[in-house]
């Protein structure tokens, strides 16, 4: 017969491979990527009166804050972007805190030139101040061209990384 001190350890061990065999796949990391939350955001751009009258250009654009939540339009829908007019699109992505920083790439022979592109963040309160960066000449063929704002990130802030890539979608 077995002790009780056996007994006892041979409990708290099968505790303990039940908790490995329930949790074994179970890492921070996963945690914090099933916490992360989806925003659409609304993202307004201003062709400049500079650029052809319409581009076939395929357009994309990232943008995000200083904690590196970003939102990815992987191509902006073809046959938007007319001379001196204002497209409106829906981005989604992981919610942030305060856009700071958006790059634009395109790919094309037309040359599209955005004026500004304007980036509403969802939620109360969030529209009444968003997020414009100025451009006002043709941006170079496939390279991110843009601008960062965003403050120095501490580093425990950058080593993580959300990033939601999506399709973009006009709003109707």
């Amino acid at each position: 017969m077995a002790g009780p001190g056996v007994v006892a350890a041979a409990s708290r061990l099968s505790l303990l491979l039940l908790l490995v065999a329930v949790f074994g796949g179970f890492s921070p990391d996963s945690r914090t990527e099933a916490a992360v939350r989806t925003c659409t955001y609304t993202v307004k751009v201003k062709t400049s009166c500079a650029s052809p009258a319409r581009t076939s250009d395929a357009v994309s654009v990232a943008f995000g804050d200083a904690y590196r939540n970003e939102a990815y339009g992987a191509r902006l829908p073809p046959g938007a972007f007319e001379r001196c007019g204002t497209d409106t699109f829906r981005v989604s992505g992981v919610c942030g805190y305060g856009v700071c920083y958006l790059y634009l790439r395109r790919a094309g022979r037309d040359g599209w030139a955005p004026e500004w592109v304007q980036v509403v963040e969802p939620g109360p309160g969030a529209g009444e101040k968003p997020a414009t960066f100025y451009f006002g000449a043709p941006l170079p063929d496939g390279v991110w061209y843009g601008h960062n704002r965003c403050p120095k990130a501490k580093a425990s802030a950058a080593a993580r990384t959300n990033t939601t890539s999506t399709a973009a979608s006009p709003l109707g």
